[in-house]
C-alpha cells in the first residue's frame, strides 16, 4: 500500500546558519552600531534568545529573523512568536521556541482535517508523525495538495513516500 509521513522537522545546521546570518547582519547595520544586542541559539532546548535595548528593537531582530530564515529554506511558521518581549533592567529580552516535531494536538487537527476532506485514506498518529496510507497513489498525491491550503500555523514537510 502506498503511503507517506507527514513531520515538521528543523535542521539544527539550517537553523544555526540562519542565526549566524542575522547576527552578522545586525551587528552590521546602521541602526544598530553601539547598541546592546544578542542572538543566541540554544541548540538543546531548540531556542533562540534575543536581547535588545528596546522592542522596537528586538521586532527589527525578528523581521530581520524570519526573512534570513526563508532565504536559508526555513518556514517562517518554524517559529513561535506568541510569547511578548519583556524588560529586564535597561535590556528587552524575548525568548522564541523554535517548533520541532508535531504536537498531539495539531496532530489530532490534521487527521481531523483528513478525515473531513473525504479522501479515502488512512492516518495514523506516530509520536511526531503523522503516516497516511492509501490504495492509490493519487489519494495520497491529493492529501498532499490539500495539506498546501489548510491554515495550521505548522510547517509541513512530506516525507517517506512509497508506492
Amino acid at each position: 500500500m502506498p503511503s507517506f509521513d507527514f513531520t515538521s522537522k528543523v535542521d539544527l545546521q539550517t537553523l544555526d546558519n540562519a542565526i549566524n546570518v542575522v547576527s552578522k547582519e545586525i551587528t552590521n547595520r546602521f541602526d544598530f552600531k553601539g547598541a546592546h544586542v544578542l542572538i543566541e541559539l540554544n541548540k538543546k532546548d531548540f531556542k533562540v534568545n534575543l536581547e535588545a535595548d528596546s522592542d522596537m528593537k528586538i521586532e527589527q531582530i525578528v523581521d530581520v529573523l524570519i526573512s534570513r530564515s526563508m532565504k536559508q529554506g526555513l518556514a517562517a511558521e518554524v517559529y513561535d512568536l506568541s510569547k511578548t518581549p519583556f524588560v529586564s533592567g535597561k535590556i528587552t529580552k524575548k525568548e522564541v521556541p523554535v517548533r520541532n516535531g508535531i504536537k498531539q494536538e495539531d496532530a489530532k487537527k490534521i487527521v481531523k482535517l483528513i478525515k473531513d476532506s473525504g479522501v479515502k485514506v488512512q492516518a495514523a498518529i506516530m509520536d511526531d508523525i503523522i503516516r497516511i496510507t492509501g490504495k492509490k497513489i493519487d489519494d495520497l498525491q491529493e492529501v498532499i495538495a490539500l495539506s498546501k491550503g489548510w491554515d495550521i500555523g505548522i510547517a509541513l514537510q512530506f516525507v517517506n513516500m512509497k508506492s
